[in-house]
């Protein structure tokens, strides 16, 4: 009887440990960035994957655990441009653009501290889980279909001037020909501060570096 306890004894010791060991994975696991992918790209096509000091274009949509879309470059009609493992953006971008081919979609669940902490920025409450769907769109320099470095452009555009090739003569212009117009006024427009989810939050980043961030877009 008596060992009979000391097993049940025993027995509940063990189930309690797994218990615990379960309960700190799955805690572990939810601080840690979590990474889908949703579009991948066949390996003979993706001859180059994205690496830290790439200037890399994004496009992306970030909402929060409630499904509310705080932000998106969708809407904007052009990618966000940063430089990939340079403090540029939260860290939970850093890592989860790290390794991406050209063209290939993820889904970022970014936790936290890898976000915007207990700061909450804009539309994102502080302590919230950010979620990102991502496209990288393009590696600056790179181009996908040959695999190599993209050359920089070196010729100039032809233009033809008339009576230059040929060797007619263009007319001559004089002054009664020449109509003076006038120089249209300067109209000031106002254009409303663009949110950006993924800038990082920093009490060292001083305003000057925020906006030059800002103006990439």
């Amino acid at each position: 009887m008596r060992s009979n306890f000391h097993f049940l004894l025993a027995l509940v010791v063990v189930l309690l440990s797994l218990v615990d060991v379960t309960e700190a994975q799955s805690k572990n696991k939810a601080a840690d960035l979590q990474i889908g992918i949703t579009k991948k790209i066949p390996k003979e096509q993706c001859k180059r994957k994205s690496r830290n000091g790439d200037l890399v274009y994004i496009h992306y949509t970030g909402r929060l655990k409630d499904g509310t879309v705080f932000d998106s470059s969708i809407g904007r009609d052009s990618p966000f441009q940063f430089t990939l493992g340079q403090g540029q953006v939260i860290a939970g971008w850093d890592k989860g653009i790290l390794g991406m081919c050209v063209g290939e979609k993820r889904k970022l669940t970014i936790p936290p501290h890898l976000g915007y902490g207990d700061k909450g920025v804009g539309r994102i409450p502080a302590g919230a889980t950010l979620i990102f769907d991502a496209e990288l769109v393009s590696i600056a320099g790179y181009t996908p279909s040959s695999g190599v470095q993209a050359p920089a452009a070196t010729e100039e555009a032809q233009i033809d001037i008339p009576g230059e090739t040929t060797g007619e003569a263009t007319p001559e212009t004089t002054s009664e020909d020449v109509v003076a117009t006038p120089e249209p006024e300067a109209v000031e427009t106002e254009t409303e501060e663009q949110f950006v989810s993924i800038l990082p939050v920093d009490s060292d980043l001083d305003a000057e570096t925020e906006e030059a961030a800002r103006d990439e877009l």
